[in-house]
């Protein structure tokens, strides 16, 4: 009787509980996971470095408490950097988090400048929720500006530059296209380059060379007007680069040509070789749709070739020829490659670079080769082994070369 009655308590008391428990599950609402902890930036804490709270006082810090505000925060910067160089990189930016904090109260300016400063550290180190809660703060001031009746042009030229130091090109550009109009409505010149130069870096740095070339294109058109030849010549340059790179021969070839002119103008043959073999080379690519540029390419070459030996420069004399040999090879045309290897030859042993003529003796031999001219590839191949026995390199190669033509040379 005693167990019969125990036992029955026992399952009235689980079926109680579970009952209970059941209803406390279904009126328990489920508590969705933060996917993100508070930024570190909006803690409204008190802090020691305030003298007082200008929230609560609805009144802002007086010059001189700014100043001495200023000072502090400088220190805390000086401390987290020390912490970041001695290896702590999460206190450093809990110093750095703290010193932004506080930054808010110096002004927006100020406190954009200290958010882009850390940043760049933040992205450097690859710390993604430091710049998120930066990015934030930044997207915050820069929605406060816009409600504003006048616009703060420092203010969202600091935006631009933040947005810039984290990595965030198209609010950067946005920024800076709004300081662009401003600044074009005033007819401010300077500063209209200024923004220019800094859209322009944004697009390159994030490789997009069509808008690049569009913003330097028309500091380009600027410097040109104003008659600036040294921002002339930069900006033909950087475009060079940026149609070589945006893979776009036609429009580089014209920029091209117009820096040549102005290297002839200046009597400046340094320059020349280089610019004339990418000239040739962007020729070379076009003419694999168009065979008839081909000519245009062995033109600029050729003028490459003439103008670095003129002025003694047997490297880029040595490139040049490199390519015309490749040319001719490519057209059949092995005499007019071989004449021209011969004097390869020569422009290598004036550079002194013996690699290139071990090189060249070897293409030389190859093309004998081509011709089933054994003798002269065989001694070709010799000199090669010469070189490549100085060089240590290549031995076996040129060894190898030489033991196979031995055999179908009549002794």
């Amino acid at each position: 009787m005693f167990k019969r009655l125990s036992v029955t308590i026992t399952a009235t008391t689980a079926l109680w509980l579970l009952a209970a428990s059941l209803t406390m599950a279904a009126t328990k609402k489920p508590q969705p996971p933060d996917e993100f902890p508070p930024s570190p930036l909006e803690i409204t804490a008190p802090d020691p470095l305030l003298p007082r709270n200008p929230d609560k006082d609805k009144q802002p810090l007086s010059v001189i408490e700014q100043q001495q505000l200023e000072t502090e925060l400088d220190k805390l910067n000086q401390q987290a950097t020390a912490k970041l160089q001695a290896g702590d990189e999460l206190g450093a930016f809990d110093i750095w988090n703290r010193e932004l904090r506080l930054r808010r109260y110096l002004g927006s300016l100020k406190e954009v400048q200290a958010l882009g400063r850390v940043g760049a550290v933040a992205y450097q180190k690859s710390n993604r929720p430091e710049v998120q809660y930066i990015t934030q703060r930044l997207q915050a001031i820069q929605k406060q500006a816009k409600s504003q009746k006048t616009t703060d042009l420092d203010l969202l030229q600091a935006l631009g530059l933040a947005y810039q130091q984290v990595r965030s090109p198209q609010n950067a550009v946005e920024m800076y296209q709004q300081v662009l109009t401003a600044v074009r409505q005033q007819q401010n010149p300077a500063k209209e380059v200024e923004i220019l130069q800094a859209i322009a870096q944004v697009h390159l740095s994030w490789f997009d060379y069509s808008k690049a070339a569009d913003r330097y294109q028309e500091l380009l058109q600027l410097a040109t007007a104003r008659g600036d030849s040294v921002n002339e010549l930069a900006y033909l340059q950087r475009l060079a680069y940026i149609y070589e790179q945006g893979k776009q021969p036609q429009q580089a070839i014209e920029i091209q040509n117009r820096l040549a002119e102005i290297y002839q103008r200046q009597n400046n043959p340094t320059q020349l070789p280089a610019l004339k073999l990418a000239i040739g080379s962007d020729y070379e690519s076009l003419a694999k749709k168009n065979p008839n540029l081909l000519q245009e390419a062995f033109n600029n070459y050729q003028q490459a070739y003439t103008i670095a030996w003129q002025s003694q420069q047997y490297v880029r004399a040595g490139e040049a020829l490199q390519k015309l040999i490749t040319l001719y090879r490519s057209q059949g045309q092995i005499q007019e490659a071989l004449q021209a290897s011969e004097i390869l030859v020569q422009t290598q042993q004036l550079a002194s670079n013996f690699y290139g003529l071990m090189k060249a003796y070897d293409q030389i031999g190859k093309m004998h080769l081509e011709r089933k001219n054994y003798p002269q590839a065989l001694q070709a191949f010799q000199k090669g082994l010469e070189l490549a026995q100085q060089l240590k390199y290549e031995e076996d190669y040129f060894s190898g070369q030489i033991q196979k033509l031995s055999r179908q040379i009549p002794q």
